[in-house]
């Protein structure tokens, strides 16, 4: 993920940064609790493609 790219990008809920998960290959907003995925190096920043943490998740 390109540092540049993830310092703009914002949560499209709640306008909060988003942390990267490689292993997951995934945009973690940690107050809402979701994950927004990565498909073929383009960010899906949409609230119906990005699934909910499981409460033993770690962010």
């Amino acid at each position: 993920m390109d540092a540049k790219l993830l310092n703009i990008l914002v949560c499209p809920l709640c306008k909060a940064s988003l942390l990267y998960k490689k292993s997951g290959n995934e945009l973690i907003c940690r107050g809402d609790r979701l994950a927004f995925p990565i498909r073929d190096g383009i960010p899906v920043m949409l609230e119906d493609e990005a699934r909910i943490l499981m409460a033993d998740e770690e962010v």
